[in-house]
């Protein structure tokens, strides 16, 4: 098994001119502030209010094209399924599905998101390690591409469920390499202990039995091993494994048309040195291109996560001794990256003033009453008194689409820009939506004005 050891939380500790300057998509000006492509964030703060998440629909694009074009010049017969989990909103599924993007979904929610915004059922993969009967059914009713299955007992039931409905199931086998992609232990999914795929000793068997059940017809196989991947060995290792299934199947008489190579690219959230496109594409071609396969590759982070970010409002500093604590109105409701999985997110202040302004360490926090809802310790940044207002950057990913409404915290606001202007993709949950459902027993007293 190879392993990797993780990235060094301490290794640096960009400053926040050095994070805007980083990302072409910000700029700061002068006069208004920072800019999103050339819109002023703290225009977007003042009519919508705070917290909100704003993403850019040209960033979005721009690396969509990236990475269309580096598999392009592989050669390769290669198709994009974005991973709908990483930010399902139907504006970004919509945009991608306008480039000809296809869908990678975990979920029946997810697969009638992507059909609503356009995606054809032709270009949507099913993966996931727990589909219901109902999900199930859907994809076969819908006829989608492909289904990865990921155990005996799930291929069991696939086959009883396509025969009893005389449909046929596209199924890829989705196995686990047991690599270790070096990243967070809650994100890594390719080792034997994870929960995910097929042990790859048990894969050939299993993929001569698919062929032999009613209902099933299988077409290749699949990989997923991680997200937040910062190198490219633990890419090259599966590859080379799953290359090597597929010569083993095909020796022994198997069809085997397509390799699942699943996501997990990284990004750099602060100044990590990560794997271009143009890398990974290059480990996908020396891999499989001698094996005529059609290759599908299911990103989400690397797509959306810079071309997102959430605007938040300082309620107040507190001074506790030696410690400062600055305290935003968003919290781990709306961002709940930081306490789950201890990721960093670079903290920009809006005003131009303040960017070049003395800094010194604090700790970014937010109102909900959990010590976790932490989203920086001993950061340095500049004075940021009640009203300034921050970006947390890279939030594209991972961000909204885990939002929740504890403490009874509404949904934040979301909007997109584009074309020099920005347009409202979600208004803010009004308080009231959040018990506008619930629903009392008859036996209790309704509420007393």
């Amino acid at each position: 098994m190879a392993t990797l050891a993780p990235v060094d939380p301490a290794i640096s500790e960009p400053d926040p001119a050095a994070l805007i300057a980083a990302r072409p998509h910000l700029r700061m000006d002068a006069r208004d502030g920072l800019l999103l492509d050339g819109v002023p964030l703290a225009a977007i703060a003042r009519d919508l209010g705070t917290p909100t998440w704003v993403y850019s629909a040209p960033t979005l694009l721009a690396r969509y094209r990236q990475l269309r074009d580096a598999m392009a010049e592989t050669g390769l017969d290669a198709h994009i399924h974005y991973a709908v989990k990483a930010n399902d909103h139907r504006a970004v599924l919509s945009l991608l599905a306008r480039e000809g993007a296809g869908a990678d979904v975990v979920s029946g929610g997810e697969l009638r998101r992507a059909r609503a915004a356009g995606i054809a059922a032709a270009q949507i993969v099913f993966s996931g390690v727990g589909k219901s009967e109902d999900e199930m059914r859907l994809a076969l009713a819908e006829n989608i591409a492909q289904l990865n299955v990921e155990s005996a007992e799930e291929l069991a039931m696939l086959s009883a469920l396509a025969t009893a409905m005389g449909r046929t199931a596209r199924i890829a086998l989705r196995v686990n390499p047991d690599i270790d992609a070096g990243t967070h232990a809650k994100i890594s999914t390719g080792r034997a202990r994870d929960k995910f795929g097929i042990p790859y000793a048990e894969a050939a068997a299993l993929y001569a039995h698919a062929a032999r059940l009613p209902g099933i017809v299988p077409v290749g196989v699949a990989t997923h091993i991680g997200s937040q991947i910062l190198s490219l060995a633990p890419f090259r290792a599966a590859y080379q494994r799953i290359a090597a299934l597929v010569g083993d199947l095909r020796a022994a008489g198997q069809s085997v048309a397509v390799v699942d190579c699943g996501g997990g690219l990284g990004i750099p959230y602060r100044d990590e040195i990560a794997p271009s496109p143009a890398g990974l594409a290059a480990v996908i071609r020396n891999a499989f291109a001698a094996l005529d396969v059609s290759v599908k590759l299911e990103p989400g982070r690397w797509l959306v996560g810079p071309a997102g970010l959430l605007l938040a409002r300082v309620v107040l500093q507190k001074q506790t001794g030696a410690a400062r604590f600055v305290v935003l109105d968003a919290a781990m409701n709306d961002l709940i990256r930081p306490a789950m999985y201890e990721a960093w997110h670079g903290i920009v202040p809006l005003s131009p003033v303040a960017l070049h302004a003395p800094c010194t360490e604090a700790d970014i926090v937010g109102p909900v009453c959990e010590t976790g809802d932490t989203f920086a310790r001993g950061r340095m940044l500049p004075d940021l008194p009640p009203g300034a207002l921050v970006a947390l950057l890279d939030a594209g990913a991972y961000g909204a689409v885990m939002s929740s409404t504890y403490n009874a915290r509404p949904l934040a606001a979301e909007a997109m820009v584009g074309g020099n202007s920005y347009a409202v993709i979600r208004p803010r949950q009004p308080i009231e939506a959040l018990w506008g459902e619930e629903i009392l027993p008859p036996w209790l007293d309704a509420p007393r004005a």
